[in-house]
């Protein structure tokens, strides 16, 4: 099975390509046009094989995604590249607007037109996964409910109002063309080369620095957490055993206030990385609040049983586990972060097959 990968030098995608890469035979092309946020050097050397190709290219430009249908002849798509950050969403949404919509029609497209020239039986077996995010959904005030696969939209961010409509651009195309898709909605993910704006890398090295850990308002708004090596068997899951035409909510079951969240990592790195800055007596002194966010959506939370009862996958980390890995995993690879902090991993990047 050849499997082409958008966005897989960035977070999630490239944990999908290290999980395809360790425990399948199948054939990876990763297609990056390596923003900021991608990283070639989150997918190790050791991984790279006959089976892996790398191809700097960019799904807003159809020529390029052109050449790789023409030359990969892949199986399956998971069309994971987006731009993701909601603070940068809010400075300049033209950039989400043009890759999250355009870039998706135009992948969705040189998909269909692929996949009508398929033979019959490759035909039938081609999938487009489109994965995306629970913030389409907005925001869950009561304590008790959650997203469902049927939950209305309700995108409060320009990121989130991007990512809503590419979903409803794949699932028309599957509606009016017949293209074969699977659509995938997930909560916060964190884990090991998550880039550093985000969240929980960002405290973990604030700390590490000594600097301001700046939480939103009060900290109360509510995450439900899923450790990134959990989604990204779920998603090979998915592309493999899903229902073409459905919906499958991923969710890891740890709904968590930001602000217990970034004590959390306090308490891991008291224990972990005792040895603090200079003038530090603990970590928790270093949590400052901030003027809130526009538009902060005040809590996630999704319901997973679908992808559990009908393919049969659970997340395998808890909370606990999940943050005492990722938290590790940075005091043990200061190398990789410490070169995407002062830019040198944008440096030397390769075109094609790195």
């Amino acid at each position: 099975m050849k499997i082409l990968i958008t966005g897989g030098a960035g977070f999630i995608g490239s944990a999908v390509i290290r999980y395809i890469l360790t425990n399948t035979k199948n054939t990876v092309i990763n297609l990056d046009s390596l923003t900021y946020a991608g990283n070639t050097e989150s997918i190790p050397t050791k991984l790279k094989s006959e089976n892996y190709f790398f191809q700097k290219k960019d799904i807003c430009n159809v020529n390029d995604l052109k050449f790789i249908f023409n030359t990969y002849q892949p199986d399956a798509v998971m069309h994971l590249a987006a731009e993701s950050h909601v603070d940068r969403s809010i400075d300049g949404p033209a950039t989400f607007i043009h890759t999250n919509l355009v870039g998706t029609f135009n992948m969705l497209e040189c998909a269909r037109n692929y996949w009508q020239k398929l033979p019959e039986d490759k035909r039938a077996n081609f999938r487009f996964h489109h994965i995306s995010t629970d913030e389409v959904y907005g925001d869950l005030h009561g304590t008790d409910d959650l997203f469902t696969e049927t939950t209305p939209y309700s995108p409060s961010s320009p990121y989130s109002a991007s990512k809503a409509g590419s979903d409803h651009l794949v699932r028309a195309w599957h509606r009016t063309y017949g293209l074969p898709v699977i659509v995938t909605n997930c909560s916060n993910n964190y884990g090991p080369y998550h880039f550093p704006e985000k969240l929980i890398p960002h405290m973990i090295l604030n700390a590490l620095h000594g600097k301001p850990l700046p939480v939103y308002g009060d900290g109360c708004q509510i995450r439900d957490w899923l450790y990134v090596e959990d989604h990204a068997r779920a998603l090979y899951k998915v592309v493999t055993e899903g229902e073409v035409g459905e919906t499958y909510n991923v969710g890891g079951h740890n709904e968590k206030k930001n602000i217990d969240v970034v004590n959390m990592i306090c308490d891991l790195l008291e224990e972990l990385a005792p040895e603090k800055p200079a003038g530090i007596n603990e970590y928790r002194e270093l949590i400052t609040f901030v003027t809130d966010r526009p538009g902060h959506d005040a809590r996630y939370a999704i319901d997973a049983s679908k992808i559990e009862c009908e393919l049969g996958w659970v997340p395998e980390e808890t909370f606990d586990t999940g943050l005492r890995k990722t938290v590790q995993w940075y005091l043990d690879n200061r190398q990789w972060w410490e070169r995407v902090l002062s830019g040198k991993y944008q440096l030397g990047r390769l075109g094609v097959n790195d």
